[in-house]
């Protein structure tokens, strides 16, 4: 059979044809004039070039969408609820107890029909004299009545002492044998005896010891995953803090047998340790002391450690005398404690214990300042350090 021959006709038609080596394919036309062939193509990248605008206007459109919706409605929010700013004004640099606060809320646009302050949720006067109370962190609130809403605007501050501490140096009346391995972190005599609670996970203790010879009469060892920290002695048993493990551990002091603990609430670490005769304080750390619930550890309240400058924080090991908080601070450069006041946290003195450190021997593992005892007979301190070769006794006096 011959070859069929093909209509002209067909000849007029464009074939694909592909590019070698490529998926590509191009348009191969017989006997189209050279113009249509021009203008299909400008056709095409005509085409691909709208398409590709098309697809850029979308995503601007998208992406601008995307932040102006929360800008809207953030402005249509401040549309409805008024902004208002308190501000607070004192001849004193600090706040203290006597000072004079002016309150005041700028009226701008809005009318404004009456105002309400607070001292914490105390109703106060636009010009308020501040009373004794406190110290620390409080807040003050105005409750601002408009266009028929009620808007509440807050500011914190901070209460400090009215007065600067007044300044102690010692004198030492006697000098004791004591535990170079013992990492002090509470001290307390009880029937003549000192006890004393050590630190370091693996090494912490509960012992009695005679103070004057420095032996240790009898040991309890914690757990190696406590940390032991502050002592105190109360209704004739022991109460020792552990450091970041949320519980407290309550023995028999003759027997320094457990028998029972108690975990900690708000205060999240144990620090120093004292009792008033009725109920526990703890320092956390913080410049906060809580005062607890002997029987169940409870935490009732608590004061904020101020001086007239600052807050105080780090108090570490802690003594009850004669209705006085003594708080050994915990720092490397100075060697002092502080006397504080239980009911409003005022410090009302500072001892510095400048040069007793260079007084005990100079070991690798020396450390800070911590253990302060009072000895109720002799109405005398026992003070001593983290792995300090000596306990001192000594006096105060005013500098």
């Amino acid at each position: 059979m011959g070859k069929r021959s093909v209509s002209h006709r067909y000849n007029r038609l464009p074939l694909l044809r592909s590019r070698p080596g490529g998926i590509r394919q191009e348009l191969v036309v017989q006997d189209l004039p050279s113009t249509k062939i021009q203008f299909l193509a400008r056709a095409t990248k005509i085409g691909l070039l709208k398409f590709i605008k098309y697809l850029r206007l979308k995503l601007v459109m998208k992406y601008t969408l995307l932040f102006l919706l929360p800008w809207l409605f953030l402005k249509c929010g401040d549309a409805k609820i008024p902004s208002y700013k308190l501000r607070l004004k004192s001849s004193a640099k600090r706040l203290s107890a006597g000072d004079t606060l002016r309150l005041q809320v700028p009226d701008k646009k809005q009318v404004i029909d009456s105002i309400h302050y607070y001292w914490d949720s105390t109703p106060i006067a636009a010009v308020y004299a501040i009373p004794k109370q406190n110290l620390g962190s409080h807040t003050v609130s105005a409750k601002v009545y408009a266009e028929g809403k009620v808007t509440t605007v807050e500011k914190p501050v901070q209460l400090h002492a009215s007065s600067a501490p007044e300044v102690y140096t010692y004198t030492i009346k006697n000098s004791f044998p004591h535990d170079t391995e013992a990492y002090t972190q509470g001290l307390e005599f009880y029937r003549d005896t000192l006890y004393e609670s050590t630190g370091l996970r693996g090494q912490s203790t509960l012992r009695k010891v005679d103070y004057i010879t420095g032996e240790v009469l009898q040991q309890e060892n914690l757990n190696k995953v406590y940390f032991g920290e502050g002592l105190t002695l109360l209704n004739k048993v022991a109460y020792q803090l552990t450091w970041q493990e949320n519980i407290a551990f309550v023995y028999n002091p003759e027997t320094l047998e457990t028998l029972r603990s108690f975990s900690y609430e708000n205060s999240k670490e144990g620090w120093g340790l004292c009792n008033d005769g009725t109920y526990l304080y703890k320092s956390d750390g913080t410049n906060k002391i809580w005062k607890l619930d002997p029987e169940t550890g409870k935490e009732l309240s608590h004061i904020e450690v101020m001086t007239n400058k600052a807050a105080l924080n780090k108090l570490n090991e802690l003594e009850w005398i004669n209705g006085k908080i003594y708080a050994n601070t915990y720092q490397f450069n100075k060697e002092v404690a502080v006397i504080v006041n239980p009911t409003s946290g005022a410090v009302e003195g500072v001892i510095d214990f400048t040069g007793l450190k260079e007084k005990v021997d100079q070991i690798p593992t020396l450390n800070v300042l911590n253990g302060i005892a009072y000895h109720p007979k002799k109405k005398t301190l026992f003070v001593t350090g983290k792995n300090w070769s000596k306990l001192f006794e000594v006096v105060l006096e005013k500098k």
